[in-house]
């Protein structure tokens, strides 16, 4: 299993939404790295839902049930979008603030490239997260 991280924000798509909806296509990704990053999860991924924007904090974990298909919102035909499901909220959102104060996650690519959507997330990253978020790893 990989894990990634997926940001939105809240205002736009939320992770209330994402329980609510119970499944949603994530799509409308548009930066060719974000994209390469969406085209190499495969079912079973989890992935963090982190708000971005206001709030700033990983929120919930999702997983990924359908892999890459094409993105209908993408005239040309050269993006794609994963659907995902919510797994569990996390019993404490941990913020970026404390992953950049975290000397485990300093290489994180939530914090190296700020600006990436879609980014992977390493087995350690993601137990050390887990375990500040008061989650099962």
């Amino acid at each position: 299993m990989a894990y990634w991280l997926l940001k939105s924000e809240p205002s736009a798509y939320s992770w209330d939404q994402l329980v609510k909806d119970k499944r949603t296509n994530w799509s409308g990704v548009r930066n060719f790295q974000a994209a390469a990053n969406l085209k190499a999860m495969k079912k079973g991924d989890r992935a963090f839902f982190y708000h971005s924007g206001e709030g700033k904090e990983i929120v919930g974990v999702a997983e990924i049930v359908k892999e890459a298909y094409p993105d209908p919102s993408d005239a040309e035909g050269k993006f794609v979008q994963v659907d995902v499901v919510p797994v569990e909220p996390v019993k404490t959102p941990v913020t970026l603030a404390t992953v950049k104060a975290t000397p485990a996650l300093k290489s994180m690519k939530l914090v190296k490239l700020s600006r990436l959507s879609v980014s992977p997330v390493n087995a350690d990253e993601w137990r050390t997260i887990a375990k500040m978020a008061g989650i099962k790893a």
